[in-house]
């Protein structure tokens, strides 16, 4: 096998599994939000609009698996609950706005 087609080959998967995580509704909306540091559970959904609680939580616990954001307990009463992404989250930041403004150009 050719480097060439061994590297199209590791790229395609790398495309394929960046977009098994931003592919999900509301995922890239998710980390837009963090994008501007952490928030709470109702904060998020509050500018998620349109995303049930259910579905947000599943969102969160997906990206946390993946390694995009944190979920940070602070457990001094009233114990609170913020979302933040990691520095993986927040490398990311930069491809979705690059991604939006392509958006905008090429698909309105």
């Amino acid at each position: 096998m050719s480097t060439r087609k061994q590297d199209r080959h590791q790229c395609d998967a790398a495309v394929s599994l960046a977009f098994a995580v931003l592919g999900k509704r509301w995922n890239g909306m998710i980390i837009d939000a963090l994008s501007a540091g952490p928030l709470s559970f109702a904060a998020l959904r509050r500018s998620v609009e349109g995303i049930s609680d259910a579905v947000l939580s599943d969102r969160l616990t997906e990206l946390a698996d993946a390694g995009l954001l944190a979920r940070n307990v602070d457990p001094d009463p009233p114990v609170s609950v913020a979302y933040e992404l990691t520095s993986a989250g927040e490398q990311l930041v930069p491809v979705l706005k690059e991604l939006g403004r392509w958006a905008s150009a090429n698909l309105a």
